[in-house]
């Protein structure tokens, strides 16, 4: 399964992808919103999840190329049971992404989570789809926002897995199917 926009491609992972994605999650800045950057074996744990998951389910975290070139992954993952617990029934389903700092400003990441939402409601028919991160993560917030995603205060929580600090409190968007 392939997702095509305007200017990207969202597909399965290749062997290719591995270099830049470790070079990815070893970028400092691209994961400033996480606990720490991943190590090679790490990041390849994590490909290697990724793309299990596409095959089994058909959907998940595509890798996303733009300009001819591997600019990280965009897509729809399970939300964690201790997540939904936390935000008041979140559906089981987000939108997420991370990419390489070359691919920011460019609009990648709203045209392929754009993608991806498309294809949670037409083709899954969920009928809400939510993305969450930590509170000072503007950037990620502010594609939510251009997804059309709405914030309740209600809504945000402490992750449950991160230790106090400035990642552990979370926002939450949610979109509904209209």
């Amino acid at each position: 399964m392939e997702l095509r926009t305007e200017r990207l491609l969202l597909r399965h992972w290749t062997d290719a992808d591995r270099d830049p994605f470790a070079d990815l999650n070893a970028d400092p800045v691209v994961m400033e919103y996480f606990p720490s950057t991943l190590d090679r074996p790490t990041s390849d744990a994590l490909a290697d999840r990724i793309g299990d998951r596409l095959d089994r389910e058909g959907w998940g975290l595509w890798a996303v190329e733009a300009e001819g070139r591997f600019a990280g992954f965009t897509g729809l993952n399970p939300v964690p049971p201790a997540i939904r617990e936390l935000t008041r029934g979140a559906p089981a389903t987000e939108v997420g992404w991370r990419l390489a700092r070359w691919a920011w400003g460019h609009g990648y990441a709203t045209e392929a989570a754009r993608a991806a939402v498309t294809h949670a409601f037409e083709v899954l028919a969920l009928p809400e789809v939510v993305s969450f991160t930590a509170t000072g993560n503007l950037r990620s917030r502010a594609v939510m926002q251009r997804l059309g995603m709405t914030h309740d205060p209600a809504d945000d929580f402490d992750h449950p897995t991160l230790e106090d600090g400035p990642l552990r409190r979370h926002v939450l968007y949610r979109l509904a199917r209209s």
